[in-house]
C-alpha cells in the first residue's frame, strides 16, 4: 500500500510539473507574426516542433491547406490568401499539448487579421503506466471535458466508464485499469482525442 501511495505522489508531482510548464508557456499566446500586403501574407510561428500540423480552415471546419512542419524552431512561409473566396478563415497550429488559432477575413481580395481573436486551446494529456491512467488538462475557460473509456471484449469495444468534468481549470484524474485492451475517447472544445491502451 505504501508503494502505491508513493507512486501516486510521484506521478502527481510529475503532472504538477507538466502543468507548470504548460501554464508558463500560456503567457506566450501570441506566437504568430503576420506581415502582408495586397498580394501576399507571410506567416511566422515561433517555437514549432517537427511534426506539428499547420492548417488553413474555413469556419465550417473544411481544411483548405495543411502542412506537416518538417523542422523545429521558427516556421516562416508566404501565402497568397487574396485568391480565397470572401469569408472567414483561420490558421491553426496543432501541437503536442495545444492548438493555436488566428482568424482572418477575406473580403474582395483584401485579407484582415484580428490578433485579439487569437486563441489557444490546451489538449487533454493521457499517460499510462502499469494499468494506471493519468489524465491532465488545462481548461482556462472552464470548458468541459467528456471522458469515455471502452474495454475491448473479443474485438468489440463496450463502454465501461463515462463522465463529464466541468467547472475546473486544472483537470487531474487517475483511472485504474485491469489487464486488457482499452480505447479512451476524450471530447473537449469540439475536438475528439482517442488513445488506445494495451495493458
Amino acid at each position: 500500500m505504501k508503494n502505491v501511495i508513493k507512486k501516486i505522489k510521484k506521478n502527481l508531482l510529475l503532472v504538477t510539473m507538466l502543468l507548470t510548464v504548460i501554464i508558463g508557456n500560456a503567457n506566450e499566446i501570441s506566437s504568430f507574426k503576420i506581415e502582408g500586403d495586397l498580394k501576399g501574407t507571410t506567416l511566422t510561428i515561433n517555437n514549432v516542433k517537427e511534426g506539428d500540423l499547420l492548417s488553413i480552415k474555413n469556419y465550417k471546419g473544411i481544411i483548405i491547406y495543411k502542412e506537416l512542419i518538417q523542422s523545429s524552431g521558427i516556421y516562416n512561409k508566404g501565402f497568397d490568401l487574396t485568391e480565397l473566396p470572401n469569408g472567414n478563415y483561420f490558421f491553426e497550429v496543432d501541437k503536442d499539448l495545444e492548438v493555436k488559432t488566428i482568424p482572418f477575413v477575406v473580403e474582395n481580395n483584401k485579407v484582415t487579421f484580428d490578433k485579439d481573436k487569437e486563441t489557444v486551446i490546451f489538449k487533454p494529456h493521457l499517460r499510462e503506466n502499469k494499468g494506471i491512467v493519468y489524465l491532465t488538462k488545462l481548461a482556462l475557460n472552464l470548458e468541459p471535458l467528456e471522458v469515455k473509456i471502452y474495454g475491448n471484449n473479443e474485438g468489440i469495444y463496450k463502454l465501461m466508464h463515462s463522465e463529464k468534468i466541468e467547472g475546473v481549470q486544472v483537470i487531474e484524474k487517475i483511472y485504474k485499469l485491469t489487464k486488457g485492451s482499452y480505447k479512451v475517447v476524450l471530447n473537449s472544445n469540439n475536438k475528439e482525442y482517442i488513445k488506445l491502451i494495451n495493458y
